[in-house]
């Protein structure tokens, strides 16, 4: 880590805003976390087996890390990344350990590098700077980590104060792994890990494998997906599974943010045509636009909280696609736009206070120009906070900065991780927490917010939010 005293990290360089800022972070520091969206596999705390090597546990799954390894001309294989064309991968964890090291160079200034350094020193206790010459040193000191009892996954759980993590699992998935958290007393309503409910391999006619997702889906919820109505029904009963193993929330990563209200007619012609497999690009982007307010409808009578995360173009590096399968990296951003693209949704369901509407983004000049206006002029509506590509410390301020003075602060739904790395957690916590509380100072230093409102606010930010916003505190009759 830079020669920065620990307790300032982040924190304001100027030396009043710093002093308020410490002593706003103080009330946050030692909160519980409250993870509403990830992809840690469930399986992990389910089976609480020891983690792999070092490389596995934290590169070779990172596709932040092998996305920037790439770049530069690093072939995935020779960091582990397993293939799905049958070409050979590196399968020595010391030596993809060692041409990470060999790269580390690459990270910089990176989000990448400053949550692996925390990491290294925070969870694993390892205070050696990883070079190419420390490599096997910071492998080895990792690795005897790794084989201690304490840092077992939920050793690591209960260490790191996770409250609630929530995971994300399709439809398809039969939930086991759930249910077997709700056995050993850590999932089901109200539980520490709840799934929440992704539904895109079975509403996207471009995914891969749609249809004979669907024709799983008709056998997972016992409905006759042949039919647009019994589509519907299978989503349904889908969702009520999720319901009951705790899910609160559901999740759609749409290329856009576009919403059509159809007749039942037009929707199951197109859904037809996308089973005949005559759909074109047109009919996928009308029946996923549709789809989403057929979600809001849903969610309006069983309450999951509707998150929309658009904008990504999905394996845009076909290549990589086509020799490592999807989530490598070979995903970009896109432009978005959002105020006519839900003006059908929110004019159905924006002022019902039964639904709500987590938008996300990864287009960040949409924070001030249409997000933060819309959060506040819409009952239903909360931003999420700055996800993927926007996941830094400069975006995380920035967006502070640009959505507070139209939405305020109570209608962003505070942070979430939105990682697969388990061991990152709570450092990303940290890190948001920081610059919440980088901000406040600089507001109460300028006069615009008393000290105490400034508190109260950071704690809201980091704590109260979340568990409002995504009804994680429905056990408590707050929801």
């Amino acid at each position: 880590m830079p020669d920065v005293s620990r307790a300032d990290l982040l924190l304001p360089a100027e030396p009043t805003q710093r002093a308020i800022a410490r002593e706003l972070y103080s009330l946050v520091a030692d909160r519980p976390l409250i993870s509403p969206h990830g992809h840690v596999d469930p399986g992990v705390l389910a089976d609480d087996a020891p983690f792999p090597d070092p490389a596995r546990l934290l590169v070779v799954p990172d596709h932040y890390l092998t996305r920037m390894l790439f770049s530069q001309g690093v072939p995935p294989a020779e960091l582990g990344v397993p293939s799905v064309d049958g070409s050979p991968v590196e399968a020595d964890g010391r030596q993809i350990w060692r041409r990470f090291a060999r790269h580390w160079h690459l990270f910089r200034g990176t989000p990448s590098r400053l949550w692996l350094e925390l990491t290294f020193r925070d969870v694993f206790g390892v205070h050696t700077a990883l070079s190419p010459a420390t490599a096997d040193r910071v492998y080895d000191e990792i690795a005897d980590r790794l084989a201690e009892p304490a840092f077992r996954p939920r050793a690591l759980f209960e260490r790191f104060n996770i409250e609630v993590l929530a995971t994300t699992e399709s439809p398809l998935d039969d939930l086991d792994r759930h249910a077997k958290l709700a056995a050993d007393g850590w999932g089901g309503p109200g539980g520490r890990v709840i799934t929440t409910f992704r539904p895109d391999n079975v509403v996207d006619m471009e995914f891969d494998g749609w249809r004979t997702n669907v024709e799983r889906l008709a056998e997972v919820a016992g409905e006759d997906t042949g039919t647009y109505p019994g589509f519907l029904a299978a989503l349904r009963q889908r969702r009520a599974a999720f319901v009951a193993a705790g899910a609160t929330s559901s999740d759609h990563g749409h290329p856009t943010a576009r919403t059509l209200a159809l007749t039942d007619r037009e929707a199951a012609d197109l859904y037809e045509r996308g089973l005949r497999g005559t759909a074109d690009a047109a009919d996928a982007e009308a029946f996923r636009a549709h789809m989403l307010l057929q979600f809001a409808r849903m969610s309006v009578e069983d309450g999951l909280v509707l998150q929309l995360h658009p904008g990504a173009v999905r394996n845009h590096n076909r290549r990589l696609h086509a020799r490592h399968g999807r989530d490598v990296g070979g995903d970009v951003a896109q432009a978005t736009e959002y105020v006519h693209a839900l003006a059908p949704l929110l004019d159905a369901f924006g002022n019902d206070p039964r639904l709500r509407l987590v938008l996300y983004t990864l287009d960040e000049y949409t924070f001030t120009r249409e997000l933060a206006p819309l959060a506040g002029g819409y009952t239903a509506v909360y931003l999420g906070a700055p996800w993927w590509f926007l996941d830094s410390p400069e975006v995380l301020r920035r967006f502070r900065e640009a959505v507070t003075e139209t939405a305020g602060f109570y209608n962003t739904a505070g942070f979430v991780d939105d990682t697969r790395a388990f061991c990152s957690i709570p450092v990303r916590h940290e890190v948001a927490r920081r610059i919440d509380a980088g901000y406040l100072a600089r507001l109460v230093a300028e006069g615009r917010l008393p000290l105490d409102d400034a508190a109260e606010t950071v704690v809201d930010l980091a704590y109260h939010l979340p568990k409002r916003v995504f009804r994680l505190d429905r056990a408590g009759g707050d929801a």
